[in-house]
């Protein structure tokens, strides 16, 4: 395996790891990622509901990182919710700040992986 392919494994391997925790954690204690939400997303659905539906989605865009086929998108997806984290969570930056490199992993993937534009 040449070094481009390992070094693209790690950095989707990472990232999916990333995305992954989270809700898998989030069974075991709720309470301590709900607080992460946006307050205006808080009360349109049960915060069990609004914690689990995203973990779904985390867990989905994961799962597609890792698979390697067409992964821009899911890289794409997972730098902007990552970068959104960050930004909702400004006071807790000191927690959060980790984000923003798990973010630009995510950006290089998405650069990596880049639809080519064919020729006319």
């Amino acid at each position: 395996m040449n070094r481009d392919r390992v070094a693209d494994l790690v950095l989707r391997a990472g990232v999916a790891f990333a995305f992954l925790y989270p809700p898998i954690s989030a069974f075991v204690d709720p309470n301590a990622w709900i607080g992460y939400f946006p307050k205006f997303l808080l009360g349109f659905v049960p915060d069990p509901v609004l914690l689990h539906g995203f973990g779904s989605i985390e867990v989905i865009i994961a799962l597609w990182i890792l698979s390697g086929k067409r992964i821009f998108i899911p890289a794409c997806i997972a730098m902007l919710m990552l970068v959104a984290i960050t930004v909702f969570n400004l006071t807790s930056f000191q927690v959060v700040f980790r984000d923003l490199s798990i973010a630009a992993m995510a950006l290089a993937l998405a650069i990596l992986h880049m639809p080519h534009k064919r020729a006319l």
